[in-house]
């Protein structure tokens, strides 16, 4: 399987998402930039992220996209869309099952077509 964008991973086996790292105010990022957000710097480095978080807030996705992204409307399946809390970072991701905020999540990959993957999140039971 490949990533529809490997940027964002540092590894795929296991799944571990890659962020960056502010050298000079410690501003993490994520997805990976080259510039610091937050002091506009360019001693940034890439660094692996946490692969488990908290639940930060999420909404349900319930229509399909616009051009040019838009799908069949046959084929739109509502999903789950939030941030998690990675302790130093929140990331925009895609989030399985039923979560409140909060809740324990740990990275999962995503099958998005039969060779390609990207991420989600997914409650971790107890």
């Amino acid at each position: 399987m490949l990533a529809v964008d490997e940027g964002l991973f540092a590894q795929l086996d296991p799944p571990v998402l890659a962020g960056s790292e502010c050298g000079d105010c410690e501003v993490v990022a994520f997805p990976p930039v080259a510039r610091c957000p937050g002091c506009a710097g360019s001693a940034v480095v890439r660094r692996a992220l946490p692969t488990r978080g908290s639940v930060w807030t999420w909404t349900t996705q319930s229509f399909a996209p616009k051009p040019p992204f838009e799908v069949p409307a046959s084929g739109f399946e509502q999903f789950v869309v939030g941030y998690v809390d990675l302790g130093s970072v929140l990331a925009e991701s895609r989030i399985v099952g039923v979560v409140a905020i909060g809740d324990e999540v740990e990275l999962r990959l995503l099958p998005v077509n039969e060779t390609e993957v990207t991420f989600a999140f997914e409650k971790v039971e107890r």
